[in-house]
């Protein structure tokens, strides 16, 4: 099936067990034969789910890998004048930097090149062109990279003043005295965590002129650091990693119990958040959680969770897109399970430049070449309210 007839697959079977429920739930009790049925389905579900997601991050990585290796030309050349591309930009610099990657001798001319993106403790920045596909691949394999703020810093730290009260208007009788009224400001401080991996590739990969290098390093440095950002930015604690949103968003609503979620209290979520932040708002939830949310029902009996129809559109609750992260607490004791709001607020700060560094004898003993790679983030919710949680009860 391709990725169309998968999801109209995935629309037929909620139907099917919307239905189901309908007709066979006894004030939302199902006997054994019809839970086990229904259990059925929900398996033939997850499966179907599981298909479209690993169709839709192969899609993603053969747009990636089909991505231009350079920007076309499309304004005529000047006259007697011809733009010259410096830095990590210049041809020079990318046909020696991947020279450097794939060969151990290291010429006099290669090193002067390289010497644009040299770092303090000896690797090398990537050529701009190649910087461009890591980023691109981090923000497809990160669900917070693709909802939230992310921008360029380049030393030092970035301070955000963020106002902390705005002043009140009041009414004023004629010839009335006018009230002090001050705003107050605070500060959000972004800075730097490193963050890296280490890579091991085979001498005969290297020397094949076949094997794709630059696909290959972007593949491995994407999925392995975007799964370790996505975790700190969902929950991090902050400290030698970005802050987390889970402990700095607003306290919205209380589940009754520890290891269920209502109907009633998703939408006092929903309405827990203040309204101008509710136009642009995003559930962001795991998989397990969404799987006890498919029987809910509003007071009119529309089921809350609607799946997507086609390629593309995410899923809806209350008509609010869903997101979901391995990385959302799983139902437990005060565990926060539930998020929402504008993840515009959180703002992620890529340090400027991802480093890469040969190492040629650490592994030489097993015909191996390593690659040392990190690159420098920070991330923090700048606006509490603009983002509201749902704590499961305490025990």
């Amino acid at each position: 099936m391709n990725l169309q007839e998968l999801i109209d697959r995935r629309a037929k079977i909620v139907h099917d067990m919307h239905d189901f429920l309908d007709t066979h739930g006894t004030n939302g009790v199902l006997s054994t034969e019809d839970d086990a049925t229904y259990t059925k389905m929900e398996k033939d579900l997850d499966a179907v789910e599981a298909s479209i997601k690993r169709l839709e991050t192969l899609n993603t990585r053969t747009q990636i890998l089909n991505q231009a290796t350079s920007t076309p030309i499309t304004s005529k050349p000047t006259a007697g004048s011809q733009a010259t591309l410096t830095g990590r930009a210049s041809d020079a610099y990318k046909s020696n930097f991947w020279n450097f990657i794939r060969s151990r001798a290291v010429r006099p001319e290669v090193l002067d090149a390289l010497s644009e993106g040299t770092d303090a403790s000896g690797g090398y920045l990537v050529p701009d062109e190649f910087e461009k596909t890591l980023v691109k691949g981090l923000s497809e394999a990160n669900i917070m990279r693709q909802i939230c703020k992310v921008i360029r810093t380049s030393s030092g730290e970035r301070k955000i003043p963020v106002v902390a009260s705005t002043p009140e208007a009041s009414w004023i009788e004629e010839n009335g005295k006018f009230e002090d009224a001050t705003a107050t400001f605070s500060q959000k401080v972004l800075s730097a965590h490193k963050l890296g991996l280490l890579i091991k590739v085979s001498e005969e990969l290297l020397q094949d002129s076949a094997f794709d290098m630059q696909a290959y390093l972007a593949g491995e440095f994407a999925d392995a650091v975007a799964a370790k950002e996505e975790e700190a930015f969902i929950a991090g604690t902050g400290t030698g990693q970005p802050k987390g949103f889970i402990e700095d968003a607003t306290a919205g609503v209380t589940a009754a119990k520890t290891d269920a979620i209502t109907a009633d209290e998703l939408m006092d979520l929903f309405y827990a958040l203040k309204r101008p932040y509710r136009a642009r708002a995003t559930w962001m939830l795991n998989d397990a959680t969404i799987k006890n949310i498919r029987k809910l029902k509003d007071g009119n009996g529309n089921y809350l969770w609607q799946p997507a129809l086609t390629a593309g559109q995410p899923n809806m609750i209350l008509g609010r897109p869903v997101q979901t992260s391995a990385y959302m607490p799983t139902a437990a004791a005060e565990a926060k399970t539930v998020a929402f709001g504008d993840f515009g607020y959180y703002w992620i700060a890529d340090r400027q430049g991802r480093v890469f560094r040969r190492l040629n004898e650490l592994y030489a003993e097993n015909g191996q070449v390593g690659f040392r790679a990190h690159e420098r983030v920070d991330g923090t919710l700048v606006l509490p309210e603009a983002i509201v949680v749902l704590s499961q009860a305490a025990s």
